[in-house]
């Protein structure tokens, strides 16, 4: 799990890119839940929480506010 102190280092193209990565990990999970093969259920809840803030930190650059 990524800290927000360590994502809000990161610079926008680097957020866009982990971002992607995290919903189409979560594409997959969402398969493999539908065919009963996940290894990892609790996995889900970790990149819900990962994409919010992910897009949480985007949301305050577009909007200006600096932490």
């Amino acid at each position: 799990m990524t800290k927000p102190a360590e994502l809000r280092g990161q610079s926008t193209e680097d957020l866009q890119e982990r971002l992607t990565e995290a919903e189409s990990e979560l594409f997959s999970l969402r398969s493999q839940q539908a065919t009963v093969q996940m290894e990892n259920p609790a996995r889900f809840g970790i990149l819900y929480s990962e994409i919010a803030r992910i897009k949480t930190i985007l949301h305050e650059r577009a909007l200006g506010i600096s932490s």
